[in-house]
């Protein structure tokens, strides 16, 4: 379990790098990560510590979202990372639940996200409030989840994922 949640600072940056490699396999994610914080779009960026070590990371950033004209401060929650050895043991959990936090405290209105359908809805993500959202992503694994109601509410929307994200 992690010691403490914390804001990321750019001294965390290689040690998130490297959780990030050993959690997904390869360096997507770290790329994704590092072109965000260069193109200036990270929102929150938090990671959990152990013993000193960091051994989660969870970042939100802009996304440009649209529902029936009207702009949506949305953020993408991409990526979420525990060091392997350490997974299913509630710092996943934590690190979103202070992610949400720091989403409203920043102004966010929604937080959109690509994850695992039978993770993601017990922080009240749902893929039908994602529905009406043309984006690459479909599916139960794309999944919105409001922090202002009615945020999303609407006829049509669309997101538009930055560069970083390589779509």
């Amino acid at each position: 379990m992690a010691d403490a949640i914390r804001a990321a600072t750019s001294a965390d940056a290689q040690a998130i790098a490297m959780l990030n490699r050993a959690a997904f396999g390869g360096e997507d994610e770290v790329g994704i990560v590092e072109r965000l914080r260069r193109d200036g779009l990270v929102a929150v960026e938090l990671v959990a510590e152990q013993s000193g070590a960091i051994i989660g990371h969870i970042l939100l950033s802009w996304l440009p979202t649209m529902m029936d004209g009207r702009a949506v401060k949305a953020l993408a929650l991409a990526p979420m990372a525990v060091l392997p050895g350490l997974q299913k043991q509630g710092v996943g959990g934590r690190l979103i639940a202070a992610a949400l936090d720091g989403a409203k405290a920043v102004g966010g209105e929604a937080v959109i996200v690509l994850g695992h359908p039978d993770y993601y809805p017990r922080f009240g993500f749902s893929a039908a409030l994602a529905r009406n959202l043309a984006s690459p992503f479909t599916g139960e694994a794309f999944m919105a989840l409001e922090l202002v109601p009615g945020a999303l509410a609407g006829e049509r929307g669309s997101v538009s994922y930055p560069a970083a994200f390589g779509l």
